[in-house]
């Protein structure tokens, strides 16, 4: 229904045979480029698969051994692949890719395949190819399997396989670019995110790996999707890199209705920031992946807004009918917006959906979980079309994903910087008891054009009955920033809802600021 129709620590969902002596030739095979494999297996053979697969009743994938699902993350991480064993390690290949072992979290087997220009090669389980702790070797035994792959190339430099790309648990991948460290993953689909009914959780059951040259820069591979409402089949075609970039194509085969289905989405954490209280206890000044959401909507505006980690589940429905793009940003990029030298906030990477072809009227649904701790992903951004699928239809879906720096998503207005809130009233501003008061940082764009005298003036408008008592703009010499502050009153038992952007004559300077905070909330609660 959409495109042109061609041919951490992070608690998540939980989520074969040629001879061996055929796979390892295939492995260790080096030399020149290989022919093209699209000739022996393609994303129509994928396609086919998953449109048989959801005429058929719907089965779980198999699950792992008792002693590997009792795993902790401790335990887990003594589980290590041995770098000798990644496939195409002996053909010198700038693209490697080590297995994933079964346990923890990663509780669903999946097929692996090769492909080349011979056709398809399962790749088989071996156990030697892992170093396992002392206590656990001798109670494996078998075809324990595998449960997703992580892939490796020199991003950083020449002389290092760094890992970039990584599909394990569910149907979750996680990415970075050059000099990053993972943080937020895309999904291949959501289902029912965030709804009284609960979540569906669709897994990558078989991946068919397609073997690069020696010297290939990109690289491509095929993924079958399988969940009791649907099934899909997906292309990824992965170009890593300043940043690292998947095109997507994936094409939907619905089972059953499905209430609310999410698109592209990304999933991040967002623990506490600038523009929420800091819990007890914790001395660093924000802890998450992400900070906020970005939006380029179909009629050209950017719209963005920051991320909360509220008291209730909160869903927040962004019309957005032909969307230009969307994304999970994390705009806080200094060291000092964390002090956190062991999980380096700072270098996570923001993630930018870029649709291809028109998808139609629908919504971005942000999806916001409440968590006590930075270790539960708790925000889902995706989008929703408006149509229904049914069994008898599907969806053919094509984006980009890219993953980087928050600038990837070229966008040239002036942009949000930082957001903070406070509760009571501002002296000499307003007397109004139940006022927050916001100071909405703003820079770049053409605002880094302009002296600091220049007449620029904010927009605001309070939504949902929220009364704007005061607002005004100043430059901020000591961060370089243009400031809008504002104190605003909610409605009795309604959340305070605010637009704003800045402005210089009839010229828009910036994205508009959105913000969005439910009566109910940690200020009012005392933190």
């Amino acid at each position: 229904m959409f495109g042109n129709g061609s041919t951490r620590r992070r608690v998540r969902p939980s989520f074969v045979q040629a001879s061996i002596a055929a796979a390892m030739l295939l492995f260790a095979a080096a030399g020149t480029a290989m022919p093209s494999a699209a000739q022996a297996f393609d994303f129509n053979d994928v396609t086919k698969i998953a449109k048989q697969l959801a005429q058929k009743p719907y089965a779980p994938p198999p699950g792992i051994p008792e002693a590997l699902a009792k795993l902790d993350y401790r335990q887990y991480l003594q589980i290590h692949a041995l770098p000798q064993n990644s496939l195409w390690e002996q053909s010198h290949t700038d693209f490697q890719v080590t297995l994933t072992p079964p346990g923890e979290y990663y509780r669903h087997l999946v097929k692996i395949d090769v492909v080349d220009a011979n056709g398809t090669h399962a790749v088989p389980f071996h156990k030697h190819w892992f170093q396992w702790p002392n206590d656990l070797a001798d109670k494996l035994s078998g075809n324990l399997g595998y449960t997703g792959f992580k892939l490796t190339f020199p991003l950083n430099g020449p002389g290092k396989h760094d890992q970039f790309l990584v599909f394990a648990g569910a149907s979750y991948f996680r990415g970075v670019a050059r000099n990053q460290v993972f943080g937020l993953s895309g999904r291949g689909i959501a289902v029912d995110t965030g709804l009284p009914s609960g979540e569906q959780f669709p897994n990558f059951t078989h991946f068919w790996l397609v073997r690069p040259s020696p010297d290939a820069h990109v690289m491509q591979f095929y993924a079958l999707l399988n969940g009791a409402s649907l099934t899909g089949a997906y292309h990824f075609t992965v170009f890593p890199g300043a940043k690292t970039r998947l095109e997507v194509h994936a094409r939907l085969f619905m089972r059953h209705p499905v209430q609310l289905l999410g698109l592209a989405p990304l999933t991040s954490m967002f623990y506490y920031g600038a523009n929420t209280p800091r819990p007890v206890s914790e001395w660093r000044p924000a802890a998450h992946d992400s900070g906020g959401l970005l939006i380029h909507s179909g009629t050209g505006e950017w719209l963005w807004r920051p991320l909360i980690n509220p008291i209730r589940l909160q869903m927040n429905y962004f019309v957005a009918d032909s969307p230009r793009g969307f994304g999970l940003l994390q705009r806080a990029t200094r060291f000092s917006d964390y002090e956190d030298d062991e999980l380096d906030y700072q270098d996570r990477p923001s993630a930018w959906i870029t649709p291809r072809g028109d998808w139609g009227s629908g919504h971005v649904v942000l999806v916001e979980i409440p968590t006590d701790s930075e270790t539960n992903d708790n925000i889902v951004a995706f989008w929703s079309p408006d149509s229904k699928a049914h069994p008898a239809s599907g969806y053919d879906l094509r984006y980009t994903l890219d993953f980087g720096a928050p600038d990837v998503t070229g966008e040239t207005l002036g942009q949000v910087r930082a957001t903070y809130v406070g509760t009571g009233p501002a002296t000499g501003r307003t007397k109004a008891k139940s006022a927050y008061r916001i100071a909405v940082d703003f820079g770049d764009g053409e605002l880094a054009k302009l002296k600091p005298d220049a007449d620029v003036q904010g927009v605001v408008t309070g939504l949902d009955g929220t009364t704007v008592q005061s607002q005004s703009v100043r430059w901020v010499a000591p961060s370089k920033h243009w400031r809008l502050s504002i104190d605003a009153t909610p409605a009795n038992g309604k959340p305070l809802a605010l637009r704003a952007f800045l402005k210089q004559g009839a010229d828009t300077l910036t994205e508009t600021w959105s913000y969005a905070l439910p009566p109910d909330n940690r200020y009012t609660a005392g933190g």
